[in-house]
């Protein structure tokens, strides 16, 4: 079993940010669970342009509002809390945060770690363990 505080998790090296969101990563790679489990906090007026070529993922809201884009479809969807999102096609997508939201995110395959996105807004695939 594994049992894990998000409030010590993120004083340690599983907390990753960036100018933009900042990621608890609870569950990873090495726990051999198939997927990785993460609390993300975007900041309020953050405007990510991602494409997840490697990686399907899941997204709960907790609080917060913004909004996700699809370019492919040219549809704009509404987040808030309550609402899921699946990026099950490897969609890619704009996520705009109109306050801060604070997701829930699972990812498949899971992350080992330090990910933060690269240029063209995905997460590699292979990357070192915390």
């Amino acid at each position: 079993m594994i049992v894990r505080d998000f409030n010590e998790e993120k004083k340690t090296a599983r907390r990753v940010q960036t100018t933009s969101w900042e990621s608890v990563r609870l569950l990873l790679k090495n726990d051999g669970m198939g997927f990785s489990f993460h609390i993300t906090r975007i900041h309020p007026g953050a405007r990510l342009k991602m494409h997840y070529r490697n990686h399907l993922e899941a997204v709960y809201c907790i609080s917060g509002t913004g909004s996700i884009e699809d370019p492919q479809a040219d549809e704009v969807h509404v987040v808030r809390p309550g609402i899921i999102y699946a990026l099950d096609k490897h969609d890619a997508h704009l996520l705009c945060a109109e306050t801060e939201l604070v997701l829930a995110c699972v990812f498949d395959p899971p992350l080992a770690g330090s990910e933060v996105h690269d240029e063209t807004g995905a997460y590699p695939l292979d990357s070192e363990a915390i």
